[in-house]
């Protein structure tokens, strides 16, 4: 087997790893799992992680599986949080293990018949027939409470560290049933790894122990690794995987193909550094000539240009690829003949996220003053004496064009028969939609 703890170490997608995982991931294809909670109906790119560790497993030779938690999910992981995750009913849980097997589907080859085809499973297949009373006999009989407490994730509850109000047993409970999950599918499929996030070490690690205590009688079958991967995070401290509109999601419907392209444009060098390791599957001598290109000519943005196109092309397609590249071109350039050839659509993505008013299409038949459409039309600017200031200073533009205090908005003025942009400076811009 070619070395995949070797190929993710140099990606920067190791944190931890139990002694003997990279030698048994060498020694024979090897069945590996990671779970998906079912918080939301979609995922957003703090799940790319764990799917992009799915898919180097298919390539390297492994069998991936993916988890999704109908079980779990109606518990709540307790790591990371420091107070009751709200429980959602039954009926939105079932519409939400729908919506992440459908993402999944997109990355991964479920209908694969090869032996290390990937399988997607849903733990409340086989939790839901489970007694308290048998769960605490044949499960919670193994693991001592002790144990549980020495958990990271549980500590911190406890002790009331980051404002933490306790935790019910139900939360409690999550790493036994999660170690549960790891033990069956050990017993039905021989799955001897799981794979996650570096917070979910010890809900991890309590799998490995219940496999090897549930199986101490058999020596061959006890055998069970765990390896997390870093929580990502942006070279300033913040929270990865949002933007200024909240959550950058895998679904277009939720977060437009151009909007994701901005996002991973938009990256910082340092961190466009890390996350082209983390995020594409370029090569090590691939990924190395353009950090070199990148840091001979850094206003060129090499590597984030690479970093946006292949995931766009890995998460949407080379159509939406090239739509997001002509819209972005068009914004920003100097004139406006492409962004009038832009759709409504189209537009209303460009526009995300900068400042909108509606004005009614009908006040253009007389046309509005400039002053006005500043001020107590948009509300853009405070007042019209700031309105005046901004136009003496010449730093107000109508569709990129530079204008005075005598200009009027008229019909012929609008982008797509609709939409007007301002813009006050370089950087601040508004959009007056125009009904």
């Amino acid at each position: 087997m070619k070395n995949l703890v070797e190929e993710l170490r140099w990606r920067g997608l190791i944190h931890d790893m139990m002694p003997g995982t990279e030698e048994q991931l060498v020694k024979e294809s090897t069945t590996v799992y990671i779970g998906f909670d079912p918080t939301s109906d979609s995922l957003h790119i703090g799940s790319l992680v764990p799917i992009i560790l799915l898919m180097h497993l298919r390539n390297f030779g492994h069998k991936p599986i993916a988890l999704v938690g109908g079980a779990t999910g109606m518990i709540g992981d307790p790591s990371g949080k420091s107070n009751e995750r709200n429980l959602l009913d039954e009926a939105t849980l079932n519409h939400n293990v729908e919506g992440i097997k459908r993402v999944l589907s997109r990355f991964l080859d479920f209908n694969a018949t090869d032996a290390a085809a990937p399988i997607l499973v849903n733990n409340y297949d086989w939790m839901k027939d489970f007694s308290f009373i048998n769960f605490a006999r044949d499960v919670g009989k193994r693991i001592t409470v002790n144990y549980m407490m020495a958990k990271d994730s549980v500590k911190k509850r406890l002790s009331g560290d980051e404002g933490s109000e306790g935790m019910s047993f139900t939360e409690f409970t999550y790493q036994l049933i999660q170690g549960y999950d790891f033990y069956h599918l050990n017993k039905e499929y021989n799955c001897l790894l799981q794979m996650g996030g570096s917070d979910q070490w010890g809900n991890i690690t309590t799998g490995t122990e219940l496999v090897r205590r549930m199986n101490v009688d058999n020596e061959e079958r006890s055998k069970a690794y765990a390896m997390t991967c870093p929580l990502i995070t942006k070279a300033d401290g913040s929270k990865f995987g949002k933007s200024e509109g909240g959550n950058v999601w895998l679904d277009a419907d939720k977060t437009s193909p151009y909007k994701f392209y901005q996002f991973w444009l938009n990256t910082t060098d340092i961190d466009a550094e890390k996350y082209i390791k983390i995020f594409t599957f370029l090569d090590q001598e691939t990924v190395e000539k353009l950090i070199a290109e990148h840091h001979e000519a850094p206003h060129l943005r090499v590597l984030q240009k690479r970093l946006a196109e292949e995931l766009m092309l890995l998460v949407h397609s080379k159509e939406d690829l090239e739509s997001a590249i002509f819209a972005s071109g068009a914004f920003f350039s100097k004139d406006m003949t492409d962004l009038k050839t832009l759709s409504e659509k189209a537009l209303l993505e460009v526009f995300e996220g900068i400042p909108m008013a509606e004005v009614a299409l009908s006040e253009l038949e007389e046309g509005i003053d400039i002053v006005s459409l500043l001020n107590e039309k948009t509300g853009f600017l405070s007042s019209n004496g700031e309105a005046r200031r901004s136009l003496k200073e010449n730093s107000i533009s109508i569709n990129k064009e530079k204008v005075t205090e005598a200009f009027v908005l008229q019909k012929s003025d609008l982008i797509g028969n609709q939409f007007v942009l301002v813009q006050k400076g370089k950087k601040n811009y508004f959009v007056v939609n125009c009904k």
